[in-house]
């Protein structure tokens, strides 16, 4: 096993932001998901899902906990001009893009299921859709604000000016 010289450099990683193309193809496949949902659920058990306020509730937790989170980080990297430890800059990176992609798939489920019950005549068709919408909406918040958690962690680097 050799190890390699000391003296030769090595490469530099980098991650690139999460792309809108992305989120967008997630976001299409959550859609066509939650679309599916509600003939598929009718066919196989006779009924659709029935939502309650507790998801959208939790979703904008979710949204302002990454929110929070967010501000903490710019405000610690960008305002204070202090270094996230590795695996603390790591677990938020992460942490960002994972939330930023169901994120996108959850707006586009709740979405596609919400279109789905646009002009039905079922008792609860209404509720589900308003309900849908709001989770769509919360997701949405999610992405936004798991970006923005990305984007914090961006630390210039040694040869920009500050």
């Amino acid at each position: 096993m050799s190890v390699p010289p000391s003296d030769e450099q090595q490469p530099e990683g980098h991650l690139r932001p999460t792309s809108p193309a992305t989120l967008t193809a997630w976001a299409v496949v959550g859609l066509l998901g939650g679309w599916l949902l509600h003939p598929l659920a009718e066919r196989v058990s006779g009924t659709a899902p029935v939502l309650t306020w507790a998801q959208p509730l939790a979703l904008a937790l979710v949204a302002a906990i990454l929110g929070a989170t967010a501000w903490l980080t710019w405000r610690t990297v960008h305002v204070h001009r202090q270094r996230l430890e590795p695996h603390r800059a790591v677990n938020r990176l992460v942490l960002a893009r994972a939330c930023a992609l169901v994120g996108a798939l959850v707006a586009g489920g709740y979405l596609g299921y919400a279109v789905s019950w646009l002009g039905d005549d079922a008792e609860l068709a209404s509720e589900r859709a308003w309900r849908s919408a709001a989770s769509a909406l919360a997701g949405v918040g999610i992405v936004i604000t798991a970006v923005l958690l990305e984007r914090a962690c961006r630390v210039r680097s040694d040869d920009e000016e500050p």
